[in-house]
C-alpha cells in the first residue's frame, strides 16, 4: 500500500510512463462471474498496449471475447490521467455500446486510489472530464465533425453504420497530429474496415496491422476449440475466431474458392486503350477465345466491362473495365480485340443497351463470330431466370477451377457480390459486379464452346475469312423487358 509521498510521487511516475504498470496494478474491472477483480493483463493484451503507443495508426483484427474493448477504457482513462488536455473519442457500434464504455471507464477511475485520480469536472453518460484538462468521449458514429481528436478509437469498425461517412468526417480532425485505433472482429470484405486492413497491409496506408489470434489467449485451449467449435458452426469460427475476411458477409462465391482465387491473382499485365484493358496473355495461335460482354450507358454509373477467356485452359487473358467509354468507342474496342484473339467467340448480353452494341458489331463493324442462343438470336437474355443460370455456372466454375482469374479488379468484384437478406444476388450497396456478370456470361456457354472448339490449329479453316458475306444473316435481337428505352443516340457518332 502507498503512503509516503515519496512513494507515490514515485508511483505516478511509473504509472505515467508505463500504461501497462498502472493497468496492471491499479486499475480494477468487472468480470461477468467473479465480480470486481484486478486486471492482470495478458500477454496479447500487453502487446496491444504497446502497439497503440508506438505507433500513431493501428488497425487491430481481433477474435471474439479478446476483452478488447476492457483494454481500450483503461487505456483511455490512463490517457486523460496523465496527458494534460487529451481528447479521446471512442466511437461504438450504437448508443447502448457507447454508455457502456463509458461505464467501464468510470468503474476503474472510482476504484483508483485517492492519489490517482484527478478531480472530476464534468460527467454524464457518453462523457468524462477530468481536471487535468482531458476527458474520454464515447459515442455512436456520426458526432465529431469538426472537434479537435488526439486519440480516436472505433470499436467493431466493420459493423459501425455509415463508418465511411464518418471516416471521411472525423479524419481531418486527427490528420494534424492525432492517433487512430481501429478494433473489428472481422465481417466481410465489403466495409471501410476491411479495405483499410488489405492496404495497410499492401503498405500503401500508415496504419499499422495487429492480428490477435484465439490461441493467444491462455484461457482458450484446444479442447475448448474442440467443444466449441461445433456450436458455433464453421462460418461463425472462422469469422469470429479465426478472423477470416474471406467467405464471410454472405459472399455468393464460398470462402475456400475466394481464398484459392486471391492467392493465384496476378500483378504482371500490359495495358492498352489508355489503360482500361489489362492483358495477362497475348493469343496464342492454336487456341481459342471467347470475348464476353457486359455494357453500360458510360455515364459514370455502371462500367462497361468484357473478359477474354482462354477456351482450353479457361484462362482470363484479359479485361476491360471503364465507365467512361461511349458504346460506339466501346464496340471498336471488343471488334479490335476479338480480332486480335483469333476471331474469338463474342457473346454480349442482349438487355437494353446490349441490343445496340450487338448492332453495332454485327451490322456496322461486321465482326463474324458473334454468338448466338438456340432460338438464333444474338446474346444472352438476361432474365430473372436466365440470371440464376449464368450465376450458377460461374459458381460452378469457379468451384471447380474451370477458370484461371488473374485479375485482381475481378476477384475484388467476386469479394462484394453477396446473397442479401431477401435472396437477391448482386454487388454489396457501394460496389459493382459488371466484371462478374461479363465473367458469367462466359461461364455460361464455355462447355458448349469447349464442345464444338476444333482440334485442329487455327487458320485451317474452309471458310474464306476475307469473305465476309458468308456470314452475314439478318440479325435477329428480341428485348423483353416492358420498358425499352430509345437507345439509337448512343451508337450514333
Amino acid at each position: 500500500m502507498v503512503s509516503k509521498k515519496e512513494e507515490i510521487l514515485v508511483e505516478l511516475r511509473k504509472c505515467s510512463e508505463d500504461p501497462s504498470y498502472f493497468i496492471r496494478n491499479y486499475v480494477n474491472i468487472e468480470h461477468p462471474i467473479k465480480g470486481i477483480v484486478p486486471f492482470d493483463l495478458y500477454r496479447f493484451q500487453e502487446k496491444i498496449i504497446s502497439e497503440v503507443e508506438e505507433n500513431r495508426f493501428n488497425i487491430i483484427r481481433k477474435f471474439r471475447q479478446a476483452g478488447i474493448t476492457t483494454i481500450c477504457a483503461a487505456y483511455s482513462l490512463w490517457a486523460i490521467i496523465f496527458k494534460n488536455n487529451h481528447n479521446v473519442m471512442v466511437v461504438s457500434i450504437g448508443d447502448r455500446e457507447s454508455t457502456a464504455f463509458l461505464r467501464r471507464v468510470v468503474l476503474m477511475y472510482d476504484d483508483l486510489p485517492v492519489w490517482l485520480k484527478p478531480k472530476i469536472t464534468e460527467k454524464n453518460k457518453h462523457s468524462l472530464y477530468l481536471s487535468t484538462g482531458s476527458r474520454v468521449r464515447a459515442q455512436p458514429a456520426g458526432a465529431g465533425r469538426g472537434e479537435s481528436v488526439s486519440h480516436l478509437i472505433v470499436d467493431e469498425a466493420a459493423f459501425v453504420d455509415k463508418m465511411r461517412e464518418f471516416w471521411a468526417a472525423v479524419y481531418p480532425t486527427i490528420s494534424t497530429g492525432g492517433k487512430a485505433t481501429l478494433i473489428s472482429t472481422v465481417n466481410g470484405m465489403s466495409n471501410l474496415y476491411y479495405e483499410l486492413y488489405r492496404d495497410a497491409e499492401l503498405k500503401i496506408n500508415s496504419f499499422n496491422v495487429v492480428d490477435l489470434h484465439w490461441r493467444e489467449h491462455p484461457e482458450y485451449t484446444e479442447e475448448w476449440a474442440k467443444e466449441n467449435r461445433p456450436i458455433i458452426g464453421e462460418r461463425m469460427w472462422a469469422q469470429e475466431y479465426e478472423c477470416e475476411f474471406l467467405g464471410t458477409g454472405d459472399t455468393f462465391i464460398d470462402g475456400n474458392t475466394l481464398k484459392k482465387l486471391s492467392g493465384n491473382k496476378c500483378a504482371d499485365y500490359s495495358t492498352r486503350h489508355s489503360g482500361k484493358l489489362r492483358v495477362f496473355a497475348e493469343p496464342d495461335p492454336y487456341h481459342e477465345y471467347v470475348v464476353s460482354v457486359d455494357t453500360s450507358f458510360g455515364r459514370e454509373r455502371d462500367f462497361s466491362a468484357f473478359q477474354i477467356i482462354n477456351i482450353y485452359n479457361g484462362e482470363q487473358v484479359a479485361e476491360f473495365y471503364s465507365n467512361t467509354t461511349p458504346i460506339s468507342e466501346f464496340a471498336k474496342i471488343i471488334k479490335a480485340e476479338g480480332d486480335h484473339y483469333n476471331t474469338a467467340h463474342m457473346v454480349v448480353e442482349r438487355n437494353g443497351l446490349g441490343i445496340a452494341l450487338i448492332q453495332e458489331l454485327f451490322e456496322t463493324l461486321e465482326y463474324e463470330n458473334m454468338w448466338m442462343d438456340e432460338k438464333g438470336e444474338f446474346g444472352i437474355q438476361i432474365t430473372t431466370k436466365t440470371r440464376e443460370v449464368v450465376l450458377s455456372a460461374l459458381e460452378e466454375a469457379l468451384r471447380a477451377s474451370k477458370f484461371k482469374i488473374n485479375s485482381e479488379r475481378t476477384i475484388d468484384e467476386l469479394m462484394t457480390f453477396i446473397v442479401t437478406d431477401s435472396g437477391k444476388i448482386e454487388a454489396d450497396v457501394g460496389y459493382h459486379d459488371d466484371l462478374v456478370m461479363s465473367l458469367a456470361l462466359a461461364a455460361s456457354i464455355l462447355e458448349q464452346l469447349k464442345d464444338n472448339a476444333p482440334i485442329i490449329p487455327m487458320g485451317t479453316k474452309d471458310l474464306d475469312s476475307n469473305n465476309i458475306e458468308q456470314f452475314k444473316t439478318p440479325i435477329h435481337v428480341s428485348n423483353n423487358d416492358t420498358d425499352t428505352e430509345d437507345i439509337q443516340w448512343v451508337i450514333k457518332e
